[in-house]
């Protein structure tokens, strides 16, 4: 594994590049790459809101297939079960030889749903954070970390097109890490799984059942097992375990010490070991294209029992009386 820092190669400032779809990501790195001095079009649903907000922005714009026929970089940046009827209905046939398709996750491509020609270079470029943060740090003059990786390399030169495109959207002046498809793909989902998503809120949730049970307050145990929650992840993401330590009590941190391992023990990282290999085997991958076709009943049904989890009503109430987290209450007078 290798880190690119400050400089890589240009070469997409020389090709046209088609940025398909215009959401967070596809908005951003339309954005930066225009403003690198990139020859972008933006590839959109004719009268939709991405054509609509793409031409606000100053972009020129096209339909897909015409975004995709008229660029030699193409990047697929709308939903990941969007790109295979996507790449199938405006993509494939006006693709070149030579051409580059790039992806911000590896997803369908790992899993077999896209499989591009194979004269044509297949790349990856992934911003380690949401398209708003991306955006906010290059207009700073800085940058949000990238992942960059090659599936395929036709021309010889893929690896230099993952480069300049990871440069044009500023993701070289904090670090741009080699990678490949499987180890971004396999990696995201096990962080969003087992960690990020799946592991906290089912932490935090288990945590305020447990103390509302045993009697106490839901609105103390709301504060003591969510709300408290972001000033730890603040202390985590800015200087790691060591900071944690630093700022938080010697009675938390021996806390921490003594009974973190009696919640995340070895039958813990059992189940993580479980929830990566159906990453791995493309069980997971299967299970959730399934879904998908046969119109996510799982999902919605799932998704609305997690919303009404009672930590959901008690959450709201206190939030409400949270002046700073009211829209514009950060901004200047």
């Amino acid at each position: 594994m290798s880190t690119q820092n400050g400089t890589a190669s240009a070469a997409p400032k020389k090709e046209k590049i088609a940025i398909i779809g215009y959401g967070s990501q596809g908005r951003a790195h339309a954005l930066n790459l225009r403003d690198s001095g990139y020859d972008v079009v933006v590839g959109v649903r004719a009268g939709g809101a991405g054509e609509t907000r793409a031409r606000e922005d100053g972009l020129a714009t096209a339909s897909p297939a015409e975004a995709a026929k008229a660029a030699r970089l193409i990047a697929m940046l709308t939903p990941d079960l969007t790109h295979e009827e996507i790449f199938k209905d405006h993509i494939a046939a006006n693709l070149n030889a030579g051409d580059a398709l790039l992806f911000a996750h590896g997803f369908t491509v790992h899993y077999g749903r896209v499989i591009p020609p194979k004269e044509i270079d297949v790349i990856l470029v992934a911003p380690k954070g949401p398209g708003d943060l991306v955006r906010r740090e290059y207009e700073r003059g800085r940058g949000v970390p990238c992942l960059y990786a090659v599936h395929q390399d036709a021309t010889g030169v893929a690896a230099m097109r993952a480069q300049g495109y990871a440069q044009g959207i500023g993701g070289v002046e904090a670090g741009a890490i080699a990678t490949s498809f499987a180890e971004e793909t396999e990696t995201d989902l096990f962080g969003e799984q087992a960690v990020l998503c799946g592991g906290v809120t089912e932490l935090v949730t288990a945590g305020f059942e447990t103390l509302v049970e045993a009697g106490y307050n839901p609105e103390v145990a709301y504060f003591e097992c969510m709300h408290e929650l972001k000033l730890i992840v603040d202390l985590l993401y800015e200087g790691g375990l060591a900071k944690m330590h630093e700022f938080i009590s010697e009675t938390a941190i021996y806390g921490d010490l003594t009974s973190g391992p009696r919640i995340i023990n070895d039958e813990t990282r059992a189940r993580m070991r479980e929830v990566l290999g159906n990453i791995q085997d493309g069980n997971f991958a299967r299970d959730w294209v399934l879904e998908n076709q046969a119109g996510q009943p799982r999902y919605k049904a799932l998704l609305e029992k997690d919303l009404a989890h009672p930590i959901e009503q008690v959450g709201a109430r206190l939030r409400d009386n949270m002046a700073w987290l009211k829209p514009g209450a950060n901004s200047a007078a």
